[in-house]
């Protein structure tokens, strides 16, 4: 997985509003493609916030086709009464 300031190529994005996402390879990755685990789904910090989403989809994108999913930010959600 890549990060923003990697190399030259990001100040393109400079300007733009939507975060790009990049495998190891170089390919551009659709953050809307990244399954979302039950896990992702029952943490608090699902839907938070714009910066959240950015590091839940670098979490996913980086665990994509792995046998089990591991987040080390999970924290449940209240259960509403």
């Amino acid at each position: 997985m890549r990060f923003p300031g990697d190399d030259k190529s990001d100040s393109l994005m400079i300007g733009q509003d939507t975060p790009k996402y990049f495998d190891d390879d170089g390919t551009e990755v659709n953050p809307d493609l990244i399954p979302k685990p039950d896990l992702c789904i029952t943490c608090k910090k699902n839907g938070e916030s714009e910066e959240e989403e950015i590091l839940c989809n670098l979490t996913r994108a980086d665990q994509q086709g792995e046998e089990k999913f591991i987040c080390e930010a999970y924290e449940p959600r209240d259960i509403e009464k």
